[in-house]
């Protein structure tokens, strides 16, 4: 069974599979009771992380009268960090590394109530977490008074002091190395350049260079557990140029650092390779094909499912050629009055390509603001290519008409006989391109609605 926050385009099972998530454990059982007060009746999972957002429930209780959960089963749970579930929400953390305890809490104060017994990770675990809320509700308590101000910055430096006395206490425990994966880098005071003004690039760049410090890719424990998901979303997405060479070349690096550990590489290969199949970033598909053609399609990314691997592999075939920068391919296909028309031969600054159904909803939808964006800016030299993929000639025609698009250039898509989905990846309708003089990708699936801040982007930067 899994549970998930949000959705996922490739397949977490298979890639648990292949990584070994789901092998068989050591016979040896569990057995974790948790009497929370005020759950009397209600059905709870415990489950670990997966990614940040998603979880897999590793067993099931329901709560007796009094909110007794008793997780008892004939196989050792895989350590990690877990989650007590609740009508599909966290309702607190546990550290399962030894496999026989048990706790009470009151639902109503989980952290400031909660009592352990037979686990040392989780008596740390909530040591830790006891003493933070401590400082920090006496930090809000200060943000009140008219001179909290110090006060405030004492209390950050006994947490700060706490924090690194904490760590080196209890070295060595599944609870130390999650801190230590979530930790942020330190850093120092920026160097003076020989003018004697800081280093105004030193704090990012030392931040950056030292964002893993803590972090131990070589231990499949932190596969379960959020942060190696958060880590890469920062360092790729907020620490990273978004750039395709830019990403790429970070990409490589953050697999380079996972091949510590088999289970945490094949994660850290699908989970970029998933986040930019279909990037929100215009531009980035390029990541896709570079994962799918050096990780996957040579092996190092092995997959025992042929049919995913050929998936892969047929995708990253329809989207190299469509990337940014790239010339779209050239089509021709028949005009109202039957004469071919070749896309590469309309003459325009810019030309936009609008794939479209004529019974599709968002299409009809999409096609007044086209309409409004070619009337504002064909004086610049934009031309739009509108190809009707599917339907009947009689309702392409009837769509032309109710829609206003004389003056573009119309086709009727199936009078090309091409397999529109494969050769210009359109899956959905409609399906946007953007091209310049040239007929090089500038953008593509861009929403017809952002079209013209898009163009006048562009041309600001021109």
């Amino acid at each position: 069974m899994r549970v998930s926050f949000q959705p996922i385009r490739l397949t977490i099972l298979l890639l648990l599979a292949c990584t070994g998530l789901l092998s068989a454990q050591p016979s040896d059982n569990h057995l974790v009771q948790a009497r929370l007060k005020g759950l009397g009746g209600k059905t709870a999972y415990l489950a670990h992380y997966f990614g940040s957002s998603q979880y897999i429930p590793r067993d099931t209780a329901v709560a007796d009268a009094s909110g007794l959960l008793v997780f008892d089963g004939a196989k050792k749970l895989p350590e990690g960090l877990y989650m007590v579930v609740v009508d599909s929400r966290p309702l607190l953390e546990l550290v399962i590394g030894e496999q026989n305890f048990s706790l009470e809490a009151d639902t109503t104060d989980i952290v400031g109530s909660l009592k352990v017994t037979g686990s040392k990770e989780n008596a740390l675990f909530y040591e830790y977490q006891k003493t933070l809320k401590t400082k920090f509700d006496a930090m809000n308590a200060a943000s009140r008074q008219p001179d909290g101000k110090a006060r405030i910055a004492a209390l950050q430096k006994e947490v700060a002091a706490f924090r690194n006395q904490f760590i080196e206490k209890n070295k060595g425990s599944l609870t130390i190395k999650y801190l230590q994966a979530s930790a942020e880098p330190e850093v120092p005071v920026a160097p003076k350049l020989a003018n004697g003004r800081p280093d105004s690039t030193f704090v990012f760049n030392y931040y950056k260079k030292h964002f893993f410090d803590g972090f131990d890719f070589s231990d499949e424990r932190l596969l379960r557990s959020p942060f190696l998901q958060r880590k890469l979303d920062r360092y790729l997405k907020d620490l990273t140029v978004q750039t395709v060479d830019s990403i790429t070349k970070e990409a490589d690096y953050l697999v380079g650092k996972a091949k510590a550990n088999k289970e945490v590489l094949s994660y850290t290969i699908w989970y970029i390779t998933n986040q930019f199949e279909q990037s929100k970033v215009l531009g980035l598909d390029g990541v896709f094909v570079h994962m799918a053609e050096k990780y996957y399609l040579t092996g190092v990314m092995p997959l025992s499912d042929t049919s995913s691997l050929s998936g892969i592999r047929e995708r990253a075939q329809t989207l190299k050629p469509l990337l940014a920068g790239k010339v779209l391919p050239n089509m021709q296909a028949q005009d109202a009055s039957g004469r071919f028309v070749p896309l590469h031969g309309l003459k325009g600054a810019y030309t936009v390509v609008f794939f479209y159904d004529p019974d599709c909803g968002h299409c009809k939808e999409s096609a007044p603001k086209l309409k409004q964006f070619f009337e504002q800016n064909k004086a610049k030299g934009v031309q739009v290519y509108a190809v009707a993929v599917a339907n009947t000639p009689e309702k392409w025609q009837e769509f032309i008409k109710t829609q206003s698009f004389q003056g573009m250039t119309n086709v009727y898509g199936p009078s090309a006989g091409l397999d529109y989905k494969k050769k210009y990846d359109v899956y959905s309708t409609p399906t946007v391109y953007l091209l310049d003089k040239d007929k090089k990708i500038l953008a593509r699936r861009l929403p017809v609605e952002d079209l013209q801040g898009y163009f006048e982007f562009m041309q600001k930067r021109l």
